[in-house]
């Protein structure tokens, strides 16, 4: 049998990244990224690479939906017909789903089901997964899970202080997400540094529109930021992050808010977006900061806080710190967030060097910290090759 080609499709909340992987090609055969699909302070655009050539086009007011119906065909041809299989992301797997499973009628059901616990991804996930499978009914396809990495966090990390019958009856507890890229990462800077994965320790933060952060002890999640939802934890692009419980109570009683009113505003308008006024979009705030907007300038203060105060929280989980990665399209190109988020830091003895932190950008890999720091290294992510990788493994041989 020739080598296998799989196309992995990564739907977000407000992105689809794609690739085509070629199980004995390091680099992708395809890949490409339609970014800003459904908000309406920009236009939703695809941007693709193919044999050492970069493309780009407009898709004008573009869903998910027609963002995959302008991507699908692309990465056919670059396969020259020659399809193997589908890898999707899917962000939430709940109890049910602690590894990557092959797509069946059941499996689709049970993401819809868990649908309540990422209202922002799961559905998405599902539109990636129904247009292929329209596409490409015979040809197998698999679900990888975000939150299957963090089924390895002990019991103390992941339970809530809640009574018992909410965990056993209804599977209450912290799952976290993002797990193929925390797992990829940290396994990749074990590798830059010298280090067995099986014999390391590191805090890691993976920042994009959706942001969570990660402690890693012999290559197992121990503990995490995000919880039964991707709505906890760190400072997001549209989504608060942690406040008060009894917010929701608040609003209801002070306001007369509905518990969807509630939700929409945690999950879509808070974040950066609500702190700023301005956008989600951290490119668009710190080009605002230079110019002196206020709203922008106090998103970032506070997102680089809040990000900080996680990282510090998450080192109780580990026996050492062998270092701090950072990841994702804010993490991998943001110098001034690493910068603003490190120097909150300096009792973990983490410091930057100003000159490596500015040079390591648009998809730069490696170590910026100050000696005799510990280590800080930006990784970029590549959760694409990690979800081929788990698809190649449930074909037939």
């Amino acid at each position: 049998m020739g080598a296998r080609n799989i196309l992995v499709i990564n739907c977000g909340s407000s992105s689809i990244k794609f690739a085509l992987v070629n199980e004995q090609r390091d680099g992708f055969v395809i890949q490409g990224l339609a970014e800003r699909i459904g908000l309406n302070d920009a236009e939703a655009r695809l941007r693709w690479q193919c044999n050492g050539d970069k493309h780009a086009r407009a898709l004008p007011q573009a869903d998910h939906k027609q963002a995959l119906a302008a991507i699908l065909p692309l990465a056919v041809e670059a396969a020259g017909g020659a399809l193997h299989g589908i890898g999707h992301r899917v962000v939430h797997g709940g109890e049910r789903f602690a590894q990557s499973t092959r797509i069946t009628s059941e499996t689709l059901d049970a993401i819809r089901a868990m649908a309540p616990l990422a209202p922002l991804h799961n559905p998405a996930n599902l539109q990636g997964i129904e247009a292929a499978l329209a596409l490409f009914a015979d040809l197998p396809q698999v679900a990888v899970f975000d939150t299957a990495f963090h089924q390895t966090l002990p019991e103390h990390a992941y339970r809530y202080a809640l009574p018992e019958a909410l965990y056993r009856d209804h599977g209450v507890r912290r799952y976290g997400f993002h797990g193929t890229s925390h797992q990829y990462v940290s396994v990749r800077a074990a590798q830059i540094s010298g280090l067995a994965v099986d014999n390391s320790a590191w805090l890691t933060a993976h920042l994009g529109n959706g942001c969570s952060t990660c402690a890693i002890v012999n290559g197992q999640s121990q503990d995490t930021s995000m919880g039964l939802t991707p709505l906890e934890g760190v400072v997001m692009g549209t989504r608060s992050g942690d406040v008060d419980p009894g917010l929701a109570a608040h609003l209801a009683r002070a306001l007369g808010w509905s518990l969807d009113k509630i939700d929409a505003m945690l999950n879509r308008e808070s974040g950066l977006l609500g702190l700023s006024g301005l956008s989600n979009d951290m490119r668009s705030l710190e080009q605002a900061r230079a110019d002196g907007h206020a709203g922008a300038t106090l998103a970032i203060e506070v997102f680089c806080y809040r990000l900080a105060k996680s990282l510090a929280a998450l080192s109780c989980a580990l026996p050492q710190l062998d270092g701090l990665i950072f990841t994702g399209g804010i993490g991998e190109n943001s110098a001034l967030i690493r910068a603003k988020t490190v120097a909150h830091l300096r009792l973990l003895n983490l410091q930057l060097d100003e000159a490596a932190n500015l040079a390591c950008t648009g998809g730069a890999e490696g170590e910026i910290q100050r000696a005799p720091s510990a280590r800080v290294l930006v990784v970029p992510t590549n959760e694409e090759r990690q979800i081929a990788l788990d698809t190649l493994a449930l074909l037939e041989p």
